[in-house]
């Protein structure tokens, strides 16, 4: 089992269960005591836990994460350090990866979907670049995607402050090397554009279903990052808009100069693109061919500051793979001059005119060359009127008219939008858009077409997935929720609360949509909930001194609850089975229903009672007179309270006090030796307090 698994870490947070384990710690779900919530919490690995310096960087880290507030990323509550753990508390997501979502889909998403996430994710990344977070890990992994759609950035555990923005090729992004930047596996300087390099790699891999770079080892796939340019997301996938390819490539460019500057950048294009998915950026496609990297940095990746020992094995280890996979035939630039190549294609000078042949007569040469060259332009001419003149005129072309945002019952009736174009129905899949709206055609609007494209397929909305609301009236509000999530839609927690004469407490009174409204999946249903008939105030009677059965009569009598609680104590002055006090206490006005505790007498105590009539004696000279402090702190939330002291069975105080006002009691007790004082709070015994009389009188004369 866990060693952590039951433990109450700084008496607040209970580990729960084990929930997952990281490069650098492992994450537990547990429960906060102070504030009864569900959280996860991270705990630094105990091998790298005896490394002072990188429990120092944990610590420091994590309190720069902390800082970050916003609904795309993972909340960290809490961060703490002791002698024996370092951790941080943070939000429990109820909700799966973006990278077992993918799995889930067949790995490749539609690009509407994947225009969903990346938006999040870019918006998450520019919040954390805005307080100078880099979080240097952006991966499927590491992105959380909720029950109603949204997602959250997780896993700032190797993140950076941007002032320390320097990396290696470690084994921390050895797990990650499908989705790191150029610079970062050069172990070079990296900034925010980073991110967005690794972002673009999963825009890449949800449009596609392929990431950019295999290979047998992760320092085959990061010389790739280094050195190659993928394949474009259309050619895998034609039905994706050239715009949003376009932005991934941007993204994903190798030089950090020809990518996106900021988030904010980023998220723009993905906007702009959102509005008008045929908009045309016209980038410049030489951005995206890789840097011109020194010579001698294909032998060794080198770092900007010195590394450790095990990563400077590492580093090693890269270059000498990259020889042996590349050699000299991947490294760019090299040319050969002419003096490279042999030369027995030279034309041989001859050093005395004698060895030419004689020459014989010129003229048959000139008519020969004449005779051909007439037949050569009469054949010109008469391909030129017959075969050429046809091939080289130029072809009609024709304008596809624009039939995305139009209804298909709409175009199929309108004979002068199509023209000489035929409507082809393509796919229906759900999208956003009013059922029946055409979301995309093939070949795309303005386009220019020639005669033999006379087909135009358009896809077609379905609109949302939809359910139909159910009554949820005179429900319970457990069982309502239950069924709500199970339908896909989303109960508001907490709900109103309202009184009602019938509906009874915890079942529901009304809510919102009403049944049999179509409803899209996540959609928000409200509701109110019954806390059942209003309590009308009642006034406590006085029950002292009654019999136990007339007591609970009077009780019953005047709609208090009867399942109070009932002790019976010996009592020198009450008369045995009658009620030496009560609480709520006498004229205190308290609602109907409110339960009222007694306590009950049963007569003088037979052990302290003397087996006769007590012989008259002189007073004790040793009797001391004390006055002690009953401390009402602990009851300080209960407002007005009735305190009732006993010494020996016989009472010495009975007083009602508002603790709002008054934090402690004085009782003035006499007595010899060592008493106990038996303290009793609204009837129920609370504890025992000791008075040493033999420590002699406390009160002033």
């Amino acid at each position: 089992m866990d060693q952590y698994i039951g433990k109450l870490l700084d008496n607040r947070y209970e580990i729960l269960e084990l929930v997952g384990t990281g490069g650098m710690a492992k994450v537990y779900k547990a429960r906060c005591h102070r504030l009864n919530r569900l959280v996860a919490i991270k705990i630094l690995r105990e091998d790298l836990s005896q490394d002072a310096e990188f429990r120092r960087r944990f610590h420091d880290e994590s309190q720069a994460v902390a800082m970050l507030s916003h609904p795309n990323i993972v909340a960290v509550y809490d961060v703490s350090r002791s002698s024996e753990l370092e951790y941080i508390v943070m939000e429990l997501i109820d909700g799966i990866t973006l990278k077992q979502y993918m799995q889930k889909k067949g790995n490749k998403l539609n690009w509407r979907e994947a225009l969903h996430f990346i938006t999040q994710i870019t918006k998450a990344l520019g919040h954390a670049h805005s307080r100078g977070i880099i979080h240097r890990d952006i991966k499927p992994h590491n992105v959380m995607v909720l029950r109603d759609g949204s997602v959250k950035v997780a896993d700032f555990g190797i993140a950076r402050v941007a002032s320390g923005g320097h990396s290696t090729l470690t084994q921390e992004a050895l797990g990650s090397v499908h989705y790191i930047s150029p610079e970062q596996a050069r172990g070079s300087h990296i900034d925010n554009r980073s991110d967005l390099y690794s972002a673009g790699v999963v825009l890449y891999e949800m449009l596609t279903g392929r990431l950019p770079f295999e290979g047998d080892t992760p320092v085959a796939v990061a010389i790739q990052h280094i050195n190659s340019i993928p394949l474009s997301p259309r050619e895998l996938e034609p039905s994706i808009p050239e715009a949003l390819e376009a932005i991934t490539m941007k993204a994903m460019a190798p030089s950090p100069d020809n990518r996106y500057l900021s988030a904010d950048e980023m998220l723009a294009d993905l906007e702009e693109f959102r509005k008008n998915p045929n908009i045309n950026f016209d980038y410049n496609t030489s951005e995206f061919d890789p840097e011109e990297v020194p010579e001698d940095e294909y032998t060794q990746v080198r770092p900007v500051h010195p590394v450790r020992s095990q990563d400077r094995r590492y580093v090693e280890e890269s270059g000498r793979v990259y020889e042996e996979e590349y050699g000299q035939r991947r490294r760019p630039g090299r040319r050969y001059d002419e003096d490279d190549y042999s030369a027995p294609h030279r034309n041989r000078r001859y050093e005395d005119e004698d060895e030419f042949p004689r020459r014989g007569p010129v003229w048959p040469v000139f008519l020969a060359t004449a005779a051909v060259l007439l037949f050569v332009v009469l054949m010109v001419a008469f391909l030129w009127n017959t075969v050429f003149a046809n091939m080289l005129t130029p072809s009609e072309t024709y304008a596809v008219p624009e039939l995305v945002g139009k209804t298909l019952e709409e175009v199929q009736g309108d004979s002068e939008l199509l023209g000489r174009f035929k409507l082809v129905e393509g796919e229906t899949i759900t999208d956003e858009a009013e059922p029946g709206t055409i979301i995309d055609q093939s070949p795309k609007a303005d386009s220019k077409v020639d005669e033999t494209v006379t087909d135009i397929t358009v896809t077609i909305s379905g609109g949302l997935e939809t359910v139909l609301m159910i009554d949820l009236l005179d429900m319970d509000f457990n069982e309502a929720c239950n069924t709500l999530r199970a339908m896909g839609l989303k109960p508001v927690v907490p709900p109103d609360y309202a009184n009602h004469e019938t509906i009874e407490q915890n079942h529901i009174i009304s809510y919102t949509p009403l049944k049999d409204v179509p409803l899209t999946p996540g959609t928000e249903i409200h509701m109110v909930v019954s806390r059942g008939p209003e309590a009308k105030p009642v006034k406590m009677p006085d029950l002292a001194g009654m019999t136990k059965d007339l007591a609970m009569a009077t009780i019953s009598q005047h709609n208090l609850g009867k399942d109070g609680r009932i002790e019976e104590v010996h009592d020198d002055k009450v008369e045995e089975g009658k009620v030496i006090s009560q609480y709520p206490t006498k004229d205190t006005e308290v609602p109907e229903g409110t339960d009222v505790n007694l306590v009950i007498s049963k007569g003088p105590d037979p052990t302290t009672q003397p087996p006769d009539p007590p012989t008259p004696v002189e007073p004790d000279p040793n009797m001391t007179v004390r006055e002690e402090s009953i401390d009402l702190a602990p009851y300080s939330e209960m407002g007005i309270i009735n305190v009732r002291v006993l010494m020996d069975g016989v009472e010495v105080a009975n007083e009602t006090v508002d603790t709002a006002m008054q934090m402690s009691l004085p009782v003035r007790v006499t007595g010899t030796g060592v008493k106990t004082l038996a303290i009793y709070i609204n009837g129920m015994a609370s504890g025992t307090q000791s008075v040493d009389f033999t420590q002699g009188s406390n009160v002033n004369a």
